[in-house]
C-alpha cells in the first residue's frame, strides 16, 4: 500500500473519530492558494483531515511544509515525497502552483503545537513571516484557516520547545508530554472531541518583500487565524 493510502485511510477515520466539519472550501476553488493554519495538540489535526478534503475534491493533496527533521530520515523521507510534502521552498512548491495545486502550512510549528494546557486556542505565530514572502514569490493568495477542538485532542502537560532546547534535542525537535484517554501520547488515541474547521477569505500577498509590507501581511493573516479559532470556538459553545 503506498503512503498516500496509508495516509487517506488515517485520516478519513479520523474524520468519523472527531465528527470532523468544515465550512468554506468554496474558498480554495479560485486556484492555488497557500493554506495557513493554527498548529493544534501535538499534530495539526484539522489541516490533516483538511488534505482528504482537498483530495476528494480536487484530486490531489495539497503540498504541505513540514518539519526539517522528516527530511533527514531516509524513510520518512520517502514517505511524505509520496505524499508530495517538503520540509522548505524549494522548486517542488513552485511546479505544484504552475499546476494550480495548493500548499499548506502551520508556521507556528511545534512552538504553537507543542504547548502546555495552559496556552490553549492562541495564535503563535511569532516573528515566522517566511510564509507571506512564499505568497509574495509565488503570487498566490493566503487562505486562513483554523478550528475549535484541535487543543483539546490531547492535554498538554509542558512546554516542548523550551524542554527540547534545554535537552539540546537536534534538529530543533520538541520533548513534549500530552495525556489521551488511554495514556500518554503517542501511545493514546486523541479524545474523541468533534473538530469544526472555518477556512477564511484569501488574503492577498504582499506586492514585494518589503519588510513593512511583510510585517503588515503577517500580522493580518495572524488576526485572521485568530478570528476563526474565536469564531469557531464560539460556535460550539
Amino acid at each position: 500500500m503506498r503512503p498516500r493510502d496509508v495516509w487517506l485511510a488515517y485520516w478519513r477515520l479520523m474524520r468519523r473519530w472527531h465528527r470532523y466539519e468544515v465550512s468554506g472550501l468554496e474558498n480554495l476553488d479560485g486556484g492555488p492558494a497557500l493554506i495557513v493554519g493554527y498548529h493544534g495538540r501535538p499534530i495539526a489535526h484539522d489541516l490533516c483531515m483538511l488534505t482528504v478534503e482537498v483530495f476528494e475534491r480536487h484530486g490531489y493533496l495539497p503540498h504541505g511544509i513540514i518539519h526539517g527533521a522528516f527530511g533527514h530520515r531516509p524513510r520518512l523521507k520517502a514517505f511524505i515525497d509520496d505524499l508530495g510534502f517538503v520540509t522548505g521552498d524549494g522548486p517542488e512548491l513552485s511546479a505544484a502552483v504552475e499546476r494550480g495545486e495548493h500548499v499548506l502550512v502551520a508556521p507556528g510549528g511545534t512552538r504553537e503545537g507543542c504547548r502546555s494546557a495552559r496556552h490553549r486556542y492562541r495564535v503563535a505565530f511569532g516573528r515566522r513571516t517566511g510564509y507571506v514572502k512564499l505568497a509574495a514569490r509565488l503570487r498566490i493568495p493566503i487562505v486562513p484557516v483554523a478550528a475549535d477542538g484541535v487543543d483539546d485532542t490531547f492535554i498538554g502537560l509542558n512546554d516542548g520547545h523550551w524542554l527540547g532546547e534545554r535537552v539540546k534535542m537536534p534538529l530543533g525537535l520538541p520533548v513534549w508530554f500530552g495525556a489521551g484517554p488511554l495514556g500518554l501520547w503517542p501511545l493514546s488515541p486523541p479524545f474523541p472531541v468533534r473538530i469544526r474547521q472555518r477556512i477564511g477569505q484569501p488574503i492577498p500577498p504582499p506586492e514585494t518583500n518589503d519588510p513593512d509590507a511583510v510585517v503588515h501581511t503577517h500580522q493580518r493573516v495572524m488576526q485572521a487565524v485568530q478570528d476563526l479559532l474565536d469564531t469557531s470556538r464560539g460556535a460550539a459553545t
